[in-house]
């Protein structure tokens, strides 16, 4: 799983926000690597655990041919409380990393393959994420 090496502080903020008003994605919203890949067209937070579950699908489908970029790193902590525990008594304990993700973001690339194969293994990642996502492809002019 991905997890960064190391964190400036180890409890974040919620950083609550209205789904509704999340804005769209700046930056990494065109394909830099491959011919085809998956962009997010719904906010969330993806888990590492989450974007290793679509690398093992996505891996698996293209072989050994084809080749599979990650476009996004989880670097944001998260915190939970055990079941059945009361409120108060400060924050939960680190219970992993996720990527907040925003409309727009490319979270996967692929080449190597061909168009067949390629929108068939992403389509298949893209079940894997907690986000809505389209399979895009790169524009030969």
């Amino acid at each position: 799983m991905l997890v960064p090496k190391k964190v400036k502080f180890r409890k974040w903020h919620v950083m609550r926000k209205n789904p509704n008003k999340v804005g769209v994605e700046t930056r990494g919203t065109y394909l830099s690597f491959g011919s085809f890949g998956i962009k997010a067209i719904s906010a969330g937070r993806i888990r590492s655990e989450q974007i290793e579950s679509a690398r093992k699908v996505i891996s698996r489908e293209i072989g050994k041919n084809g080749k599979l970029w990650i476009r996004i790193f989880p670097d944001m902590p998260y915190t939970a409380k055990p079941a059945e525990v009361k409120l108060g008594k400060g924050k939960g304990d680190l219970q992993g990393y996720c990527a907040p993700v925003k409309p727009g973001r490319v979270l996967f690339e692929v080449d190597g393959i061909d168009e067949a194969m390629a929108r068939e293994a992403l389509r298949k990642g893209g079940t894997k994420l907690p986000v809505k996502t389209i399979v895009i492809s790169r524009e030969i002019a």
